[in-house]
C-alpha cells in the first residue's frame, strides 16, 4: 500500500505533537522564589540590650544629729539650689525624763556644785587679800629704799611675795571658772523637755541643697525621730542622665569604651545617641525568665544627645539600646535568609536566566538581617531567599512576583 504524501505530512505532524506533549507532561515545573539582588552598602554589627537610665550624681540626705526631723519644707520634684534652699529641718533629741534615783542624784550633783563654787569664791577672797597685803609691802619698801633705809634685799622680798600673791589670785579665778561650769553641767541634767525647748528656741539644724537639682525622693514628710544618720531625702539634677544596660559577658567583650549607640523606645518621636563610658570588671550569675543561668554585667552609657531633645527623660525609666559593635561603609551585602550550610561552606543559589545554580560563598561580619560577602559573588548579582528542599543546583525557578501578576 502506498501512502500519499499529505497522509505522510499529517502522520509525522501527529508525531512530533504526541512527542512534544510526552515532553511537557513529563518535565518538572519551575520552583517559584523570592530573588534579591545584592547591592553595596553601609553595614553596621549591632548588640541590643535593655537599659535603665539613672542621674549620674545623686546626693542622699541624711541627718547629721540625733532628734526630731521636722516636717519637710519641701515635696518630690521641687527645684532646689545648691547653699540656699533649705530642705531639711532637724531638731536636737529633748532630753529623756529622770527618775526619782537620777532626780536625787542631780540634786545632790548641783549642791556639790555650789558648794565647789562658793569654796572658790571663798579661797579668791583670801587670795585677794593677800595680793593687797603683799602689794602694801611692796610699796613701803619701796618708800624705805628711796629714803635709804630699806636695803634692796628687802626689796626683793616684797617682789616676789607680790608675784606669788598675784598667781595665788589667778589660780583663785581659774577654780571659780571650773566650779561655775560644773554648776552649770550639773543644772542642766535637772532640765525638763519643755524648759529646754522655751530656754533655746533655735536649737533646730537646718539642712541646705547640697548640688542644684530636684528632690527625687522623700523618706517622711511628716515630723518623724531621727538617729544620726537616718535618711531624709535624695535628690539630683535630671538634666545629668546615663544608661545602665544588662549585657551577656560574651557580647560585652566585643565592646570598647567610645563604642556608639541608639536608644530607641524611651517613648519620644526620635531615637537618641548614647556613647559607651565604662563596662563593669566582673559579672555576676543571674537566671534568665527562661531559666537559664547567665553571666551578666552592667554597662553604663552616657546620653549625649542635648538635655533640651529629652526633657520629658527622667531617673529610672526603661530603654532600648543598639550598640554599634562594627561598621563599615562599602560592604557587598547578602541576606541572611539566602544563606544555608553545605558541607560546612556556606552558600546560596544565585539566580540567573530563569535558572538556580548553588555557589559556594565565603562570609564575614554579620547583622541582623544581613551578612557581608568577601567572595563568590559581585554586585548585582540575585540570590535566592528562603530556598525550600525543593530548589536543586540547575533547577528551574520563576519569581513569585511574576506569578502574582
Amino acid at each position: 500500500m502506498s501512502w500519499k504524501p499529505r497522509t505522510i505530512g499529517l502522520l509525522g505532524l501527529g508525531a512530533a505533537l504526541m512527542v512534544g506533549l510526552g515532553y511537557v507532561a513529563f518535565q518538572d515545573d519551575p520552583v517559584p522564589v523570592d530573588l534579591h539582588q545584592l547591592t553595596r552598602g553601609p553595614l553596621e554589627v549591632t548588640i541590643n540590650a535593655d537599659g535603665v537610665t539613672r542621674i549620674k550624681e545623686i546626693y542622699d540626705v541624711a541627718s547629721p544629729i540625733t532628734g526630731t526631723a521636722l516636717r519637710s519644707p519641701v515635696a518630690v520634684g521641687d527645684p532646689v539650689i545648691a547653699g540656699e534652699t533649705v530642705i531639711a529641718v532637724v531638731r536636737p533629741a529633748a532630753p529623756a525624763l529622770l527618775d526619782s534615783r537620777t532626780m536625787l542624784q542631780a540634786q545632790a550633783s548641783v549642791q556639790e556644785a555650789e558648794a565647789a563654787l562658793h569654796v572658790a569664791q571663798t579661797d579668791l577672797a583670801r587670795a585677794t587679800e593677800e595680793r593687797n597685803v603683799a602689794r602694801a609691802q611692796f610699796e613701803r619698801t619701796q618708800t624705805l629704799i628711796a629714803r635709804e633705809v630699806a636695803s634692796l634685799t628687802q626689796l626683793e622680798d616684797a617682789v616676789q611675795r607680790l608675784a606669788l600673791a598675784q598667781s595665788t589670785v589667778e589660780a583663785a579665778e581659774a577654780r571659780i571658772d571650773m566650779a561655775q561650769s560644773t554648776l552649770n553641767r550639773a543644772r542642766t541634767m535637772l532640765l525638763v523637755p519643755d524648759a529646754q525647748e522655751e530656754a533655746d528656741v533655735s536649737c533646730c539644724v537646718q539642712i541646705t541643697a547640697p548640688a542644684d537639682g530636684v528632690i527625687l525622693s522623700v523618706v517622711e514628710t511628716s515630723e518623724r525621730p531621727v538617729l544620726t544618720g537616718a535618711p531624709l531625702l535624695r535628690l539630683g539634677d535630671p538634666a545629668e542622665l546615663e544608661i545602665v544596660a544588662d549585657l551577656l559577658s560574651s557580647d560585652a567583650v566585643r565592646l570598647q569604651p567610645g563604642a556608639p549607640a541608639v536608644v530607641e523606645r524611651w517613648g519620644g518621636p526620635l531615637p537618641l545617641s548614647a556613647t559607651l563610658t565604662s563596662i563593669a570588671p566582673s559579672a555576676e550569675t543571674k537566671v534568665s525568665a527562661l531559666g537559664i543561668e547567665e553571666q551578666r554585667l552592667d554597662a553604663v552609657f552616657d546620653i549625649t544627645t542635648p538635655a533640651a531633645e529629652r526633657t520629658a527623660l527622667g531617673d529610672g525609666f526603661a530603654v532600648f539600646l543598639r550598640i554599634s559593635e562594627w561598621r563599615k561603609d562599602d560592604v557587598l551585602q547578602v541576606p541572611l535568609s539566602a544563606l544555608f550550610k553545605r558541607n560546612g561552606d556556606w552558600a546560596v543559589f544565585a539566580a540567573s536566566d530563569g535558572i538556580a545554580t548553588e555557589q559556594i560563598i565565603r562570609i564575614g561580619r554579620q547583622s541582623a538581617q544581613f551578612a557581608e560577602v568577601l567572595d563568590g559573588l559581585t554586585a548585582g548579582t540575585q540570590v535566592v531567599t528562603h530556598p525550600n528542599d525543593q530548589l536543586a543546583s540547575g533547577g528551574r525557578i520563576v519569581e513569585r512576583s511574576d506569578l502574582i501578576d
